[in-house]
């Protein structure tokens, strides 16, 4: 076959998958390959994919099966991400279509696997070497106003219901020194807005230096306006952490702190390593360091054995926090995973009545907070075009997206009043340099 020259990246998932996605991009396009929009018409097309929801290898096939074109063709495909590692060589068997596996620790070498498919082969890379590919990756350039830095991956916790460790391998984190360079890269190339990255982004160290220190080591970057990170394990939530949301103006005042149920029965079986009373413990001292944070969860409704007094439990801890926003999902089995195999599954339909109760305290929640900031003053971060003529779309310090009319450019910083809340997010006007609603 020929060379390919162009290529097209699918992601799924988490952000660790965009952060990936963006990888690869960059890696392909220093073999001198071309981003194309439309995977079908692609020389190459790469399925970067999520192994978190039930049957997620079924629909990563069915993204196979579509990419055949109308006469018969189809691109070189690449099944990457999670459910490759999870599949390894099977996936091969399973679809003749797919020409490359590799797993998401092993994707630094996806340009040698495709010279392989070049010479015929159909390779297999599900290695989990501990972090070699960030020393292979090419440098960063520019991928927006706002770009993902991974800092940590891999998670040692082992919740019962999570193919993480498996897919992704044991916890590791990045050299600060590796960081720092890749972050001034990113700064360099226009990015304004940092967001840190990890299956357990807290649990970050090198030596003495924690997530913390890495924080405050960002900041002073000329040119970075805001940091942020993600995804955090509450018994990874150190003291120094939490002060730093009150000591660090570049980091934003929005806290995602995953605490998945609100009963200790339910936590304890899921090998949670905590507590919910733990968990407003952790909540309570970050809202006095910064009591306008703005706080997000996730949840999983209907894990094996949940009673409804387990999951009354859970709407007592989302009554008692106040969240900003949040993320909510059924219980699914994961392949392979402890859960899985528990007894006293929970019947779908309960499943579902559950979390259309729990999602709608979540949005009136949400509404609530949005409405609390109409008439405050703030700052956001430009960083698309608004579908109406001369409107803008902004990122507000609480991560909503704010629309507001300005002659503003993405990447600019601007002060507006926040004027309407929306159910997921806000509108404003400008605030004028100068004026006294600016000063």
């Amino acid at each position: 076959m020929t060379a390919p020259r162009t290529f097209a990246i699918k992601s799924f998932g988490c952000q660790m998958n965009v952060y990936d996605g963006e990888r690869m991009a960059e890696l392909l396009g220093a073999e001198g390959m071309t981003p194309v929009a439309a995977g079908a018409d692609a020389d190459v097309v790469v399925l970067n994919t999520c192994h978190i929801r039930e049957k997620a290898a079924e629909k990563a096939y069915s993204e196979v099966g579509r990419l055949r074109r109308e006469d018969g063709t189809r691109p070189v495909i690449a099944l990457a991400g999670c459910v490759a590692q999870a599949e390894g060589a099977e996936a091969k068997r399973r679809s003749k279509a797919i020409d490359v596996v590799v797993g998401p620790q092993a994707y630094h070498r996806l340009p040698q696997l495709l010279r392989e498919v070049e010479a015929g082969a159909r390779p297999v890379d599900t290695d989990l070497p501990t972090l070699d590919k960030f020393a292979a990756l090419p440098r960063r350039r520019r991928v927006g106003v706002s770009a993902f830095l991974s800092v940590q991956e891999g998670c040692d916790k082992f919740c019962t219901y999570c193919v993480v460790p498996y897919t992704r391998g044991a916890e590791v984190s990045r050299p600060i020194g590796d960081l720092l360079d890749e972050a001034a890269q990113l700064v360099e190339g226009g990015t304004r807005e940092l967001t840190l990255l990890g299956q357990n982004v807290n649990a970050w160290e090198d030596g003495s230096e924690t997530l913390a220190t890495l924080i405050c080591r960002l900041a002073p970057l000329p040119g970075l306006e805001r940091i942020r990170y993600t995804t955090s394990h509450p018994i990874n939530m150190g003291d120094d952490l939490i002060a730093a949301h009150a000591e660090v103006p570049e980091l934003m005042p929005y806290l995602h702190l995953p605490v998945q149920a609100g009963s200790d029965r339910i936590l304890k079986a899921m090998n949670r390593h905590h507590t919910a009373a733990d968990y407003l413990a952790v909540l309570a001292k970050v809202r006095a360091a910064n009591p306008a944070i703005a706080l997000s969860g996730d949840f999983i409704v209907g894990f094996p054995g949940e009673t409804e007094e387990d999951f009354a439990a859970t709407l007592r801890l989302v009554e008692q926090v106040g969240y900003a926003s949040a993320f909510t999902f059924k219980y699914s089995p994961r392949p392979g995973t402890p859960a899985a195999t528990m007894d006293d599954q929970v019947p779908e339909a309960v499943k579902d009545e559950r979390l259309q109760r729990l999602q709608a305290l979540v949005m009136e929640q949400s509404r609530a907070f949005n409405a609390s900031k109409v008439g405050t003053q703030t700052r956001i971060l430009i960083d698309r075009v608004g579908r109406k003529p001369g409107q803008m779309i902004g990122k507000s310090p609480w991560l909503q997206s704010v629309f507001v009319d300005t002659d503003a450019k993405i990447g600019d910083m601007i002060d507006v009043r926040l004027t309407a809340a929306l159910p997921n997010s806000l509108a404003g006007e400008l605030i004028a340099p100068g004026s006294k609603q600016a000063a």
